[in-house]
């Protein structure tokens, strides 16, 4: 180890998959710990989004104030690494490192540049990323998102760094904050949840974000994933059909199969099949109020609402898995007795299961809890 190198400050990164995962919150935690023990820690640049949680985070610890700059008539509150060199701290937070400064600034054109001549002082630094930013996670990100990835750093940046933590969450977790209003304003949620972060492009960029920590080959994950169309999760055969109904506990046996589809990284269909229109005229309000719940559920899980009305459901289904290609089939176990299953030629779910086996269609019968009181899609 040279001598500028053994001067070089620490540097720590907090890495997710997306925005909105947590990351700038998990920083302030730690500097405020480490305030607490007495290390000179400054705030370089943080930015909050808006998020009152996070910015309570900044309370009690010092700031560099931002450097103000106009640009095009605009003002600007840009990173000050001069004012942050003369006050040399032990350690100073620097948000969002992929971030493009504003031209006139300073002498850097990208903030991580910035942080280089920080780590170069002697000073050390705790920054944020998004995987997506990577530069070598960036290309094949854009052709899974169809978004274009206009800010990177090199993967060099990232080896100068002494501990790289991962900010986790899981998809359904983070389409769940982003409903709530916690990461995007109430304008921007819809366009959001349909876009960027459809499940599917947040459960591989989980993946991409896990084994570039993990320090695994990618070269076959992402020549897979480049052999899809944008915005496809990959272009993965794999996709999950779910049916289901207005009974108790067909939550559960949604979310196990949207659990199924977020590990396969699949696509999933949720499909409720009924009689007709007269038994549409009989249902009762609580009934179509359940059926709203679940198919909000299915929504918050990524998947697509097929609705169906047919007096055969094992048919019905089997014609939806077919038009949607679906290779997995998610049913809940049938409640009937072996004598109810001999008088009525067998249970939809045992037909089902022989008609999907025939086409090459895996099926997953899921058992039912005792708190299950119906059976989906009325596979009786």
């Amino acid at each position: 180890m040279t001598s500028s190198e053994s001067s070089a400050g620490r540097f720590r990164v907090y890495l997710g998959m997306a925005f909105g995962v947590g990351k700038t919150y998990a920083m302030l935690q730690e500097a405020t710990r480490r305030a607490a023990r007495g290390t000179d820690v400054v705030v370089g640049f943080v930015e909050t989004h808006g998020r009152p949680a996070t910015a309570a985070r900044l309370h009690g610890l010092a700031v560099v104030p931002p450097k103000p700059v106009v640009h095009r008539g605009a003002l600007f509150a840009e990173l000050d690494l001069d004012a942050i060199l003369a006050r040399r701290p032990e350690l100073v937070l620097v948000d969002e490192i992929a971030h493009t400064n504003v031209p006139g600034s300073g002498r850097h054109e990208k903030r991580w540049q910035d942080v280089l001549e920080l780590l170069d002082a002697g000073i050390s630094v705790m920054s944020t990323l998004n995987s997506q930013h990577i530069e070598s996670l960036a290309g094949t990100v854009e052709e899974i998102t169809g978004t274009r990835v206009r800010e990177r750093v090199p993967d060099a940046v990232l080896a100068r760094a002494d501990h790289i933590e991962l900010v986790d969450s899981s998809p359904e977790e983070l389409r769940r904050r982003m409903l709530r209003g916690d990461i995007y304003p109430a304008d921007r949620i819809h366009l959001a949840l349909t876009g960027f972060f459809r499940t599917e492009n947040l459960t591989v960029l989980r993946e991409l974000t896990e084994r570039f920590l993990a320090g695994e080959a990618d070269e076959d994950l992402l020549a897979r994933l480049r052999r899809s169309p944008p915005g496809r999760a990959g272009g993965r055969a794999e996709r999950v059909l779910v049916a289901v109904s207005d009974a108790p506990g067909t939550e559960t046996l949604l979310r196990r199969a949207g659990r199924l589809a977020a590990r396969l990284a699949a696509d999933l269909y949720v499909v409720h099949v009924h009689p007709g229109e007269a038994h549409r005229n009989r249902r009762s309000a609580r009934r179509a109020e359940r059926l709203r719940e679940i198919r909000q559920l299915a929504d918050d899980l990524g998947g697509d609402w097929i609705e169906i009305e047919d007096g055969d459901p094992a048919r019905a289904i089997m014609q939806a898995a077919a038009e949607h290609h679906a290779t997995r089939i998610v049913l809940g176990s049938s409640r009937r007795s072996r004598w109810q299953h001999l008088l009525a030629g067998g249970s939809t779910v045992h037909r089902l299961t022989r008609l999907a086996g025939r086409a090459g269609v895996d099926v997953h019968i899921t058992a039912r809890p005792h708190d299950l009181g119906g059976t989906p899609c009325h596979l009786r």
